[in-house]
């Protein structure tokens, strides 16, 4: 297999953080706004086009973009845009990350057609501004949001018992805007994303808690499967749906049922990324990019090495992984307790828009560079 990165501009990416749920309190979040980036896209693009991260996932306020059924105005998208066009950085727009507009229902019908016609007159507005190169997360994260948000009651609309349901609705809102981003742009790109897992039974364990744990750990494709058409058909998605696979993976993503404990690197149960990696791709075949990846404080540049190492193993096993995105990579406070999360290569802004750099996490990403 030929392992040239043809897909993307830039092998090693950075993404900035764009959730704009609302939390159990009813708080609308908005990443975009509360690291600055939306005042100061221009120096953010430029900044990563100067380390040589010339991709870059970034995300819509659907909620802003549509604050009347139906009306779309794109000026809080006005700045990024026009960042990207003099910039001439590569953008992988998140249409969905979390947020959607105070009045809409998400279990209802109404849901995934004001999703379509939003994603159509979106990728209206870019592809006049920036060219018709389009890539498209239309909805970021759907196992995710699903657990969170219908399971755990964590994010809006904060409902236990209703993970499954939330799903199907993602999964069918992702369809939809799909095929009203390709009647707009025949030959836009979709990467959807989900986190990639590993879970294992406790320590000490019985045949009912082995196969619980393997059936949660499983859990991790029904999305895929679903978009793929693959299960639950009547959903209406088939493989055309599924383009670049998008695998979300962080220090936590592998633990032990039921308690959540997590696995440590390193421990005789945790499984190498590489070969996750590589049963993403012999069940799907698709091309992987990893869309997320980062760590807190000064392991920033030990994990993304190893996640780096990974890669390249999987590489070698004819895996065709696309890329890696740091993400975030600008500092930003917490969803819940708004902390400094120093987790990003560059910190807050100041009020000129500059941004200390880590060095120790820019350095290692140099040396990536000249390896990918």
């Amino acid at each position: 297999m030929n392992m040239e990165n043809t897909l993307f501009n830039g092998f090693i990416m950075g993404g900035f953080e764009c959730s704009t749920h609302r939390d159990a309190r009813g708080r609308r979040l908005d990443l975009i706004a509360s690291t600055r980036h939306d005042e100061f896209a221009r120096e953010d693009y430029a900044r990563l086009m100067e380390i040589g991260m010339t991709t870059a996932r970034d995300g819509v306020r659907w909620h802003l973009i549509e604050s009347r059924p139906g009306c779309y105005d794109f000026a809080s998208l006005e700045r990024q845009v026009r960042a990207a066009r003099e910039t001439g950085i590569q953008i992988i727009w998140d249409y969905f990350h979390y947020g959607y507009p105070n009045d809409l229902d998400i279990f209802s019908d109404e849901f995934a057609d004001r999703f379509a016609a939003f994603s159509r007159e979106l990728t209206k507005y870019l592809i006049a501004e920036l060219g018709d190169e389009l890539f498209v997360c239309p909805v970021n994260e759907i196992s995710f949001f699903s657990w969170i948000a219908g399971t755990r009651a964590a994010f809006y609309p904060c409902k236990r018992r209703r993970g499954r349901e939330l799903k199907r609705t993602l999964v069918r809102a992702a369809i939809t805007s799909m095929d009203a981003v390709r009647e707009a742009c025949p030959g836009a790109r979709f990467v959807t994303t989900d986190p990639a897992i590993h879970v294992v039974p406790p320590k000490v364990s019985t045949p009912a808690s082995r196969q619980a744990a393997e059936n949660y750990r499983r859990a991790q494709f029904e999305a895929f499967d679903m978009l793929t058409g693959r299960h639950e058909p009547e959903l209406g998605g088939s493989e055309k749906y599924l383009d670049i696979l998008g695998l979300n993976y962080y220090f936590h993503n592998q633990w032990r049922h039921p308690s959540r404990r997590k696995i440590p690197l390193g421990h005789q149960d945790y499984r190498p990324f590489y070969l996750i990696l590589k049963e993403y791709y012999g069940r799907y075949r698709r091309p992987i990019l990893i869309a997320e990846t980062g760590i807190e404080d000064d392991k920033r540049p030990e994990w993304f090495r190893y996640v780096r190492e990974q890669v390249k193993a999987a590489r070698a096993l004819d895996v065709p992984v696309k890329g890696i995105c740091l993400y975030p990579v600008v500092n930003h406070p917490g969803w819940a307790d708004d902390r400094h999360c120093h987790n990003g290569l560059w910190d807050y802004a100041d009020e000129r828009g500059g941004r200390e750099i880590y060095d120790p996490l820019a350095d290692e990403i140099r040396v990536q560079n000249t390896l990918f």
